[in-house]
């Protein structure tokens, strides 16, 4: 795995994890923009081929 790869695959998982805990203390503004950077890089793996899959768990 490439250094590009696992830093987005690393980036992924660091932003479910906060998208979870901000919905978790009912901060809505924060799950929100959690929300859409995991959008975006959902959106960034699916254009250089990286599979997330895994990962949602």
């Amino acid at each position: 795995m490439d250094a590009f790869t696992a830093g987005l695959l690393q980036r992924i998982r660091t932003t479910e994890s906060d998208l979870m805990r901000a919905r978790e203390t009912g901060d809505d503004f924060l799950a929100e923009v959690e929300q859409g950077e995991l959008d975006d890089l959902h959106r960034l793996a699916a254009e250089h081929g990286v599979e997330v899959g895994a990962l949602s768990s």
